[in-house]
């Protein structure tokens, strides 16, 4: 496969990259280089080219000119160029994105073109849009950061940040496929101004490139000169001068609380201070910093290092790890690398609740979520971590895990997965037979090795076998599950508690089902119910967890049990679905599993005695109780009133592979361990 990435602003060279050297030279081009070196390393890779913008300024290197870069074996930069010869930021880098394009398709009419395009950020997909028009190439988009989010920051969308976010829309209804990197940016960015779109969107967490262990005694040097007393643990942030990235929040907070003070010394690292393209929103950032620093009467116990490289970060982390904590105030992040960073330096974190950190924390089970907007919430997350006896400990086993979580050569192995889809067709399934929906989370992932032999079996299913998957996540999340465990595409999926309809479609997106739509829409009042369920105080879930036609709670059996009283009381039609001791979703009344999965097979065309359910939680329940049911051995105790429903003497898939078998729809390779009908 022949791949190229399109990422026009900031200094996009081999490594090292000087990382903050201009403010558009972020984590961006840590992603397209580590993105593109493991790409290439893979084994069906002739070339990965990586292609920016040629400008001509030695202060911000030479080789910002050189038409072609090596970065490593297979895997090299090409730069465009156009009459604009200057470096230009992002928002100036607007007018040259014609002359741009048609740089971009020359260098692809003399050839070789590439088999998929990858444009990061929306000025990068219209060069992209444009080579799909001209040569049919297929391409994935990569936002980055949206401007919407700006916008609903507070900024007004005009000028400028309108004509970015009109680009960004189009990008993201043009786009084959779309990569994005938290559940947060698949969720809810990507889809407020296309909804259809979270057909196209894949989550995949990147990978992020393990620092060399950082000197301690280096970062002591470099913050010296600031500090009065070096010695004390650091409270560390790092992030571009931005006001999105929220620093003088950090500043107020900590600066406020006397016992941080009186503990820690606060070490803020923003870029390059005086930067050979410093903005007036960076100086304005570095002037109200050090502002705030002297009002707050904090000289010498705030360094604000106004130079610093790779090596320096390094060491701060490293220093940071000997009793100290990393924050990320931002007001939102869309992933959050330096958190990544951070931790497999096995340093404690502190970050904003807004965005891709909610994932990272929680894959990590280690770290605080704070409110960016409250300062004196982001000093509680630094003092919690402060005072916690094992935070260190958490820390360490949080390291670990986010080494092995955020790999360059996993994100390539998934990515390129899906570049082979925009070229394959859907297979469309025959005439059908059966219907058998299955659960995921627990029933058919659990056991890597049952996995397996379920990816086996579905690879020799019975002709005339449609396969569903029936989960309470949505669309992105479930096939990012799939391919975490090498579990088998489904004919489609019943996602969101079997609130939505998900169909393939030819180019190998998913599609709503309209008519499932129509069917959700019937009786649903979600404003009315949301204001039903308000007096209760029930803690919501995440905003990207509230669905169009779920609304998602965290909450013990009182808590189902008060929302269904609420709701009866102001005469309000809803599906209350109880799970895993704590989680609470309320559902469109003509919804759930077992509606989904019966007009499924109506439309299908079968008897509900063809159809064939697995699940293993509380969400499974009403689809086990109207349907053959498998009851993995595995499956809580919430699924006990499923009385007709087999229970399988082994967990997980095997389970569910010994039910299908006992239904004629498996083979019994070897004798299943007994089983029995629940009621027994």
């Amino acid at each position: 496969m022949h791949v190229i990435h399109v990422a026009l602003g900031g200094c996009l060279r081999r490594p090292p990259v000087a990382y903050g050297l201009t403010e558009d030279t972020g984590g961006h081009i840590a992603y397209v280089l580590g993105a593109a070196m493991a790409q290439a390393e893979r084994p069906g890779t002739r070339m990965v080219e990586i292609v920016t913008r040629a400008f001509d300024a030695p202060a911000l290197g030479a080789c910002h000119a050189e038409p072609v870069e090596e970065v490593a074996p297979r895997c090299r930069i090409r730069r465009l160029r156009t009459a604009r010869r200057d470096y230009l930021s992002k928002e100036a880098l607007e007018a040259e994105i014609p002359a741009l394009s048609d740089a971009f398709l020359a260098m692809l009419a003399e050839g070789p073109r590439p088999d998929v395009i990858h444009a990061h950020f929306a000025d990068a997909a219209v060069l992209a849009r444009a080579a799909e028009a001209r040569f049919g190439i297929p391409w994935i988009y990569h936002s980055h950061s949206l401007g919407r989010e700006k916008s609903q920051a507070g900024l007004p969308a005009e000028g400028g940040l309108a004509r970015r976010i009109a680009r960004e829309d189009a990008a993201i209804a043009g786009a084959g496929a779309i990569v994005a990197s938290s559940r947060d940016e698949a969720e809810r960015q990507l889809v407020v101004a296309d909804p259809g779109a979270e057909g196209r969107i894949h989550r995949v967490s990147p990978g992020v490139a393990t620092r060399e262990v950082g000197d301690p005694d280096r970062a002591r040097a470099l913050l010296a000169p600031h500090l009065d007393d070096p010695d004390k643990p650091v409270v560390l942030a790092v992030a571009r001068p931005i006001a999105k990235k929220n620093l003088g929040a950090l500043v107020e907070g900590w600066g406020a609380d006397p016992d941080l003070v009186a503990r820690s010394n606060l070490v803020i690292v923003a870029g390059l201070h005086a930067a050979p393209d410093a903005t007036d929103e960076a100086a304005r950032i570095h002037a109200a910093l050090a502002a705030a620093v002297e009002r707050l009467g904090l000289r010498g116990r705030v360094a604000l290092p106004p130079h610093h490289d790779g090596a320096d970060i390094a060491a701060l982390y490293a220093l940071a790890a000997r009793g100290g904590v990393f924050v990320n105030p931002a007001h939102h992040e869309p992933f959050g690398l330096t958190l990544i960073e951070a931790a497999q330096a096995d340093v404690p974190v502190v970050a904003t609740r807004n965005g891709g950190p909610v994932d990272i924390l929680r894959n990590l089970g280690s770290g605080e979520l704070v409110d960016p907007a409250d300062p004196a919430d982001i000093a509680r997350g630094i003092r919690a971590v402060l005072e916690d006896p094992q935070a260190r400990d958490r820390a360490r086993r949080a390291g670990s895990r986010a080494r092995r979580l955020y790999s360059w050569q996993g994100w390539a192995a998934r990515v390129e997965g899906i570049a082979a889809s925009l070229h394959a067709r859907a297979p469309r399934p025959g005439i059908a037979r059966h219907l058998f929906a299955s659960d995921l989370d627990g029933t058919l992932t659990g056991d890597r090795a049952a996995a397996a032999r379920f990816a086996g079996w579905h690879r020799n299913r019975p002709a005339g076998l449609h396969f569903a998957i029936a989960t309470g996540r949505s669309l992105p999340e479930a096939r990012r599950v799939l391919a975490e465990w090498d579990l088998p595409m489904p004919d489609l999926f019943l996602s969101s508690v079997g609130t939505e309809i998900w169909r393939p479609l030819r180019s190998g997106a998913f599609a709503l089902c309209p008519d499932w739509q129509a069917e959700a829409d019937r009786d649903w009042d979600q404003a009315e119910i949301a204001a039903s369920l308000a007096p209760i105080g029930l803690r919501p879930q995440a905003a990207h967890d509230q669905r169009r036609w779920k609304l998602s709670f965290v909450a013990d059996a009182s808590g189902a049990q008060a929302a269904r009283h609420a709701l009866d009381a102001a005469g309000l039609p809803a599906l209350v679905v109880h799970s895993h001791d704590r989680l609470l979703d309320v559902l469109a009344p003509h919804t759930g599993k077992a509606a989904a999965v019966r007009f499924e097979a109506r439309r299908l065309g079968l008897a509900e005695d063809r159809v064939a359910v697995a699940g293993d939680s509380g969400n499974d329940l009403d689809m086990l109780q109207a349907f053959a049911g498998i009851l993995p051995a595995n499956a809580s105790p919430e699924t006990a009133p499923a009385r007709t429903a087999w229970r399988a003497g082994r967990p997980h898939a095997d389970g569910v592979l010994d039910g299908l078998a006992r239904l004629g729809l498996a083979p019994a390779a070897r004798p299943p361990r007994r089983g029995v009908v629940a009621a027994e």
